[in-house]
């Protein structure tokens, strides 16, 4: 009975694996591209297409073919994206990537520390000479299938999406010698972003600047990242994986023993992680990123 009990246990293991490999493999490769949206903004951007040179049309072509297969009507709007992207950053210094937490779907309306260590960027940024635009880079839509796709990437590391992002970013590059790129990331946010930097480690028009990696994920470091897991406030639990750190102050927030001095953070709403919020106000957080900029972005004269 019990070897009964011990083959059909395993048999079920064994086919639950290959069920999820299946489903897994099914969802990565009919993922959605992320779409690269001005912050706020729902809708694709309106361009003119007889402004757009025609060498940068057939690339805006060939990137799609990579990005979306044979599909026409995927195709036709991927290059509408790549094309309206290109004509909203051709005349701006640097162009800022947006990868938001959580599942991947917040504008930076939703994420307020970051959103205002992207106006403290953009201010710096300013303070040197230069014109920068930030785009909210949504890799995953409201829904449950969109999540359902957004899970099993995020535990594989984001294969694909970081190489639609990589591509995308690319693609501009290409076209824009002049232009730099910072991709910026929270939270799972930074495994994107971390990823898509590993896609472009040769390609040193790209930054990085992310906060708050989680504990599970071990980015590669680069000259060209600044990867901050402390606030200045104390280390990130988070991204340190101190779960009864996290558990106390959850259970804190239940009973409201919340202190004013408690570092904070969360990673759902009902989730605390001390130290997983990171925001301009934070002199830990302004001053690492004030340095880094003023390291690689010489003021122009």
């Amino acid at each position: 009975m019990l070897k009964k009990i011990g083959r059909t246990g395993i048999a079920v293991a064994l086919l639950t694996v290959i069920f999820l490999t299946i489903i897994s493999l099914i969802l990565v490769f009919e993922s959605e591209v992320g779409m690269a949206k001005e912050i706020g903004t729902q809708e694709p951007f309106v361009y003119d297409h007889s402004q757009v040179p025609a060498s940068v049309i057939d690339d805006a072509e060939k990137k799609a073919a990579e990005l979306v297969g044979k599909d026409r009507e995927k195709l036709e709007n991927m290059v509408d994206r790549l094309l309206a992207t290109y004509m909203q950053v051709k005349d701006t210094d640097i162009v800022i990537f947006f990868n938001s937490g959580g599942w991947g779907w917040n504008l930076t309306e939703e994420s307020p520390g970051w959103s205002t260590i992207l106006d403290g960027v953009q201010n710096r940024l300013s303070e040197l000479g230069y014109e920068s635009l930030i785009l909210n880079y949504q890799r995953t839509n409201r829904g449950i299938k969109p999540l359902i796709k957004e899970f099993f990437e995020a535990a594989m590391h984001y294969p694909k999406k970081s190489q639609d992002l990589s591509h995308q970013i690319e693609f501009l590059t290409d076209n824009l010698h002049d232009l730099k790129v910072i991709i910026a990331g929270e939270s799972t946010g930074t495994v994107i972003s971390a990823k898509t930097m590993g896609l472009l480690k040769n390609n040193t028009q790209v930054y990085s600047v992310q906060t708050g990696t989680p504990f599970w994920y071990q980015p590669e470091e680069s000259t060209r990242t600044l990867l901050m897991n402390s606030n200045g406030r104390g280390i990130d639990t988070f991204s340190y994986g101190n779960v009864p750190a996290m558990v106390w102050a959850t259970v804190k927030g239940w009973f409201g023993l919340t202190s004013p001095n408690d570092n904070p953070g969360d990673i759902l709403s009902w989730l605390k992680a001390p130290g997983h919020h990171y925001s301009w106000d934070y002199p830990g957080v302004s001053s690492a990123v004030v340095t880094f900029l003023d390291g690689n972005f010489a003021k122009k004269n």
